[in-house]
């Protein structure tokens, strides 16, 4: 096939993958489906990298309409699949007063990377803003020095875009001091806020009994001079805080007189030279309606949040965003916890932020999770009300519809037996790389009867049929293993149900560690696999791996599911 031919393939992936998402298609991505269904390819990756650079730029030039006609005129049958494929996917209900579009925003903090709860909330925003059309921000909320960490930039745009997330605008609140500071005076000019100088636990005790500080009566001027002072650095931690005035009378006291803007000497924050910052009820107020968002969807351990952020929206006239909110979802077997993830990575608990036992984007994605699974599990979820617990199985049955038509299949053989099988001929095995896709090719084991067995597989004894190989019996006598050749034939094995398993030849193999969550598992896999580093692929009678890594001669892969 030429490099013309090459260029076609190329571009028509990235047309398909570009259709799907109704995004700008990775060149990854785009790579790895051609390689994924023309392995012949394999051998001419690097260049073939540069060609799929110059196509994606191509189609990321095209408007979606020009994207999907020139799908449908160079491969109908990709189109038709998209089209298929959308059928199936679950529609939420529309949001209401969203006729002329949105404007929505997912807002993390970063202290550290996204994890399968931030999903939940980016996902539901993607959908909407996608449906209804509009804009989408990604609003960095960084107004506590104290929950930065600094690597967590970064690593927040990372995983935004590997969820691929329709972003349209990036504000970070670190940069949005001044206003603030302004919004939060005019507050205090209109009487909606004051500053207090009570001692916290003086003020703690007086709102628990529903009873005004001393602070609360002072005139608007008093307030505006004491205002000054704290962003002059003229009180200490603790010794002034802005307060919005609210109902002293609310039967939940975290709504009476919360606090709007605070003081934090230490630590600095790496990105505002400054010792005055916003609470987050203040400056998603203020940030809300002055980006102009309109619709506001979270979970419903917001609703005391939205209420203390109506005061604001009160007080300056302004019309809240419309609001929806859905249950908690509980999430088990990963550490979701951030502090707990920062103190594990500290002494030595989890290799990073990626490590398998942690509920991290970037950890799903090393085990092989596909962003689009992701995705279509948060929206089989919906924004019903009720509190859930997170299906796992679910997230490994959307990922499988995906990995499985391309993840080429292996043999891998978990804690391994050397077995001579007797009277057994050289033999060349010719084993599909996917059983769908004959025209993918095959992978080619050759054995002399030396073979590397799974020791559970032959702690008995009987028939056993050698995938794509011959038929041989197992025979114990005591603590003596033998194993025989009994022919070739798969009708033979069938009709008396004798297993069938995998099996690597003993002079041609690789050593292999599968991490697992539960444990890491140790065999011997086909020296084919050494060609997949980065992809998922399906060890048979296993599950699905990624392979990580080759590390002197020795595979690494991430255990994904069955």
């Amino acid at each position: 096939m030429t490099e013309t031919d090459i260029e076609h393939l190329l571009f028509v992936y990235a047309l398909q993958n570009a259709v799907k998402h109704d995004s700008t298609p990775k060149t990854g991505t785009v790579i790895g489906t051609l390689l994924g269904r023309h392995p012949e390819f394999r051998s001419s990756a690097r260049e073939i990298g540069a060609i799929a650079s110059k196509v994606v730029a191509e189609v990321a030039g095209m408007s979606s309409s020009e994207r999907r006609v020139r799908l449908e005129e160079l491969a109908p049958e990709l189109l038709a699949e998209l089209d298929a494929e959308h059928e199936h996917t679950r529609e939420l209900p529309p949001l209401e007063d969203a006729e002329k579009g949105v404007v929505m925003r997912f807002a993390p903090n970063p202290s550290g990377p996204l994890h399968l709860g931030h999903a939940r909330a980016s996902i539901l925003n993607d959908y909407y803003v996608r449906r209804h059309g509009g804009r989408y921000i990604l609003r960095i909320e960084d107004t506590d020095p104290r929950r930065v960490d600094p690597a967590a930039y970064a690593m927040v745009l990372e995983d935004v875009e590997w969820l691929g997330l329709g972003i349209t605008d990036i504000v970070y609140q670190s940069d949005r001091l001044d206003v603030y500071y302004d919004w939060c005076r005019r507050l205090i000019e209109i009487g909606g806020a004051y500053v207090c100088t009570c001692e916290p636990e003086r003020f703690r005790e007086l709102k628990l009994r529903g009873k005004e500080c001393p602070c609360r009566k002072k005139g608007i001027e008093e307030n505006l001079e004491l205002w000054q002072k704290m962003l002059d650095g003229e009180f200490y931690e603790g010794g002034a805080t802005v307060r919005v005035k609210t109902d002293l009378g609310h039967p939940d006291p975290a709504m009476r007189d919360y606090s709007a803007m605070r003081i934090v000497n230490a630590p600095l924050h790496p990105r505002a030279d400054a010792t005055v910052f916003p609470l987050m009820n203040f400056s998603v107020a203020v940030d809300d309606h002055l980006l102009g968002i309109t619709h506001v969807v979270r979970g419903k351990d917001h609703i005391a949040n939205t209420q203390r952020q109506r005061y604001i929206f009160g007080y300056f006239g302004w019309r809240p965003p419309v609001y929806r909110h859905y249950g908690r979802m509980g999430i088990s077997g990963v550490v979701l916890s951030t502090s707990g993830m920062h103190e594990g990575i500290r002494n030595g608990t989890y290799t990073g932020w990626d490590d398998i036992h942690l509920g991290t984007l970037r950890a799903i994605a090393r085990r092989g999770i596909e962003p689009e699974a992701v995705r279509n599990a948060m929206i089989d979820i919906g924004m019903g009300e009720t509190d859930i617990s997170f299906s796992w199985e679910n997230l490994y049955a959307r990922n499988r519809e995906i990995v499985d038509p391309k993840a080429n299949r292996y043999f891998f053989v978990p804690d391994p037996v050397e077995v001579s099988i007797e009277g057994a001929p050289r033999r060349e095995a010719h084993a599909l790389l996917h059983p769908n896709d004959p025209a993918r090719g095959v992978r080619t084991l050759i054995t002399d009867g030396r073979v590397l067995l799974p020791r559970r597989d032959i702690e008995g004894q009987g028939l056993i049929r050698l995938k794509d190989l011959y038929n041989v019996w197992v025979d114990r006598e005591g603590d003596t293993l033998r194993v025989s050749y009994a022919g070739d034939s798969l009708d033979e094995a069938r009709q008396v149900k004798a297993p069938i398993i995998q099996w690597v030849p003993v002079d041609a193999n690789l050593p292999c560690t599968l991490l697992r969550q539960e444990g890491d598992m140790e065999g011997f896999c086909e020296p084919m696999v050494v060609g997949e580093v980065g992809g998922v692929v399906q060890f048979e009678r296993i599950g699905f791996a990624r392979i990580d890594s080759i590390k002197s001669g020795s595979v690494n892969a991430y255990f994904a599911h069955r």
